[in-house]
């Protein structure tokens, strides 16, 4: 099988993560090595060589973006703003781990395909250079250990950066098991590094993957990345700096609560400095055993997201989330604006006089949009709320709790 089949088997059933967007457009189901599924299918007996791909489809841009999809390509943003074609792929998709839920489970039936370091290496910068994909996402199944595997993902991308001299993005997966100096050498090759934890604790992650190790395999490569952040120089790394690092989970599995989950992601944005957690919704799949299973609400993944946004940029902590009494944050409403119902609609914000904290707690204000306000009042007061329009504030959901030069502007309670 020719590389551009390779590929395209992968990509038909696995659209993998998506570990660099910015939207809250609700995540696929992932398997643990960073895989979409589409309706249980995993094969496709479409083959075509890479040499058909040397230069880009002539018809339109939308034909071009399709060629990409089947190959495993999407349009992914970059931490500085710019937006890439990004390969997103496996060097292997067997796997010795019988994790529960992935179709990827050892015994599992389904044709498989596996790249050699150097065919996938020669292989991305074929399409590299026909300017199909500009950028790398690289995980795999696990054979032979996690350590075994993490060595073929380093090696691919040391024959990229040395042999091949390519010096763009390149998301690297950690695989369970891997060693603390595989860690170090990631750091040095890849813009971003990720761990699947797939669970927030030990507990739920027997129920789910019961033949990995939450605290040794998972946990522990997170919390070795940021020691090596924090005690050696930034220079050693990749372009002179060390990667940014993302995990995610499976949401609605195996019984886990919102509080469990946010605990965890609390945890990791304030300890470990972890750029952003990814929340896939379960899914049941044929041949695994978990199929009989009902799949997990979409909205919940959206309000897990929502809350984890308010950590990482918002200042909020878990002390402030609406849990219910089972744990779980209500469906209905938006998370910050279930906190300003019990927290500002007694107390508003005075927009001209507040500190920057507290602006980020008012509805429709995010981090851009308290930035300008804090820039315009140095230059006169903020009066009404064309003042905020002008801005590029969203003022929609803002007025019941806001002040502006001591008045509160004209609103209706709305039925929430």
């Amino acid at each position: 099988m020719d590389a551009l089949a390779k590929f395209k088997l992968l990509a038909d059933n696995a659209e993998l993560e998506p570990a660099e967007e910015v939207s809250l457009r609700p995540a696929p189901h992932i398997a643990p090595c960073g895989i979409e599924i589409r309706d249980g299918r995993l094969e496709t007996s479409s083959q075509s060589p890479i040499s058909n791909l040397q230069s880009p489809v002539p018809n339109s841009q939308s034909s071009k973006r399709n060629k990409q999809a089947e190959l495993g390509i999407h349009h992914a943003k970059m931490p500085g703003g710019k937006t890439i074609p990004l390969l997103k792929t496996l060097l292997t998709s067997a796997c010795e781990r019988n994790c529960f839920y992935c179709p990827f489970r050892a015994g599992r039936d389904f044709r498989r395909t596996t790249f050699q370091p150097d065919e996938m290496a020669k292989s991305f910068m074929d399409l590299y250079r026909a300017g199909i994909a500009e950028g790398l996402f690289l995980s795999s199944g696990i054979i032979k250990g996690g350590a075994a595997t993490q060595d073929k993902l380093i090696d691919t991308v040391e024959i990229l950066r040395q042999k091949h001299q390519f010096r763009g993005y390149v998301h690297l997966k950690v695989m369970p098991g891997a060693e603390r100096p595989q860690v170090e050498r990631a750091m040095q090759l890849a813009n971003r590094l990720s761990v699947n934890l797939e669970a927030p604790n030990d507990k739920r992650l027997a129920l789910l993957a019961p033949k990995k190790h939450f605290l040794e395999e998972l946990v522990r490569p997170l919390q070795w990345i940021e020691e090596i952040r924090q005690s050696q120089p930034a220079h050693l790394g990749w372009n002179g700096r060390w990667p940014s690092t993302t995990t995610q989970f499976v949401v609605g599995a195996v019984g886990e609560t919102d509080l469990e989950l946010l605990s965890t992601t609390e945890y990791l944005y304030q300890k470990l400095r972890i750029s952003r957690a990814y929340f896939s919704s379960f899914r049941p799949l044929p041949d695994t055993p978990l199929e009989h299973l009902p799949p997990s609400d979409r909205r919940r993944e959206h309000r897990l997201y929502q809350t984890s946004f308010l950590f990482r940029d918002y200042g909020f902590d878990l002390e402030d989330l609406p849990f219910t009494s089972t744990g779980n944050l209500p469906l209905e409403i938006d998370p910050k604006l279930a906190w300003a119902q019990q927290n500002l609609l007694e107390n508003p914000v005075e927009l001209n006089r507040a500190a920057r904290q507290e602006l980020l707690r008012v509805p429709g204000i995010g981090p851009q949009s308290a930035s300008a306000i804090l820039n315009a009042r140095r230059i006169g007061l903020l009066r009404d709320l064309d003042d905020l329009r002008d801005l590029g504030v969203q003022t929609k959901n803002l007025k019941p709790f806001v002040l502006l030069d001591g008045r509160r502007p004209n609103f209706q309670l709305p039925l929430w």
